[in-house]
């Protein structure tokens, strides 16, 4: 494991400010105000957050005298912003870099769905390419930082989660597209029973009916 833990909230920051170093250099680094309203995005996040100011001011305090983030005015030399260190603490290049800010963002995920979430951040040719700095992160000498998951029922592949906020809890983590076809057998087994309490119901009402000797009017 990471000699490296943080919180949730602590790996959400994190991400986002990896995020908008790649896709919005011109705003980076970012005021509160921004890191907020990116840590809340609703959309390309997993989980959800509704993080008050407060709670990410902490986390940046902590964040910062752990030199995971620095602070800067920027060019205004106004407003106060931060950047990430992720990368300089860790030693990690752009691609390693990369899959983990996608994985604190989304939450456990397939090397295909990495690619395609990653190719904002860092562009892999291929699969095979992505796969290799997978296994860098599984086997780095000074403690892994991604943890490759058994299968869910039903999956066809593999999906991998970070592990800079400590173990992962296998249970919480969550399904991916491969789980459809077993979700979609759960549904149909719930409508099932559904149908099988109904009918029992329609049994009873009949029963009663029949014992006040009265015609049921919903046969």
């Amino acid at each position: 494991m990471s000699d490296i833990l943080l919180d949730p909230v602590e790996a959400r920051i994190l991400g986002v400010l990896a995020e908008k170093q790649a896709t919005t250099p011109d705003v980076y680094p970012l005021t509160v105000n921004a890191l907020l309203s990116g840590c809340n995005q609703k959309t390309s996040r997993d989980p959800v957050m509704s993080l008050s100011e407060a709670e990410v001011q902490a986390a940046l305090e902590e964040l910062r005298h752990r030199t995971l983030v620095v602070e800067s005015y920027g060019a205004s030399g106004r407003v106060l912003r931060y950047a990430q260190n992720l990368d300089r603490v860790l030693r990690l290049p752009p691609a390693a870099h990369a899959i983990l800010a996608v994985l604190m963002l989304r939450g456990p995920q397939t090397p295909g769905e990495l690619r395609t979430n990653c190719d904002r951040l860092y562009h892999f040719p291929d699969l095979s390419a992505l796969e290799g700095y997978l296994d860098e992160l599984a086997e780095r000498p000074s403690g892994p930082l991604v943890l490759k998951l058994a299968k869910q029922p039903g999956s066809r592949e593999h999906r991998y989660a970070h592990l800079l906020c400590g173990a992962v809890d296998y249970a919480a983590a969550p399904a991916t597209a491969d789980a459809e076809e077993p979700r979609a057998l759960g549904h149909a087994g719930e409508l099932t029973r559904l149908r099988a309490e109904v009918a029992e119901l329609r049994r009873l009402v009949d029963h009663l009916y029949a014992e006040l000797g009265v015609a049921n009017p919903s046969p």
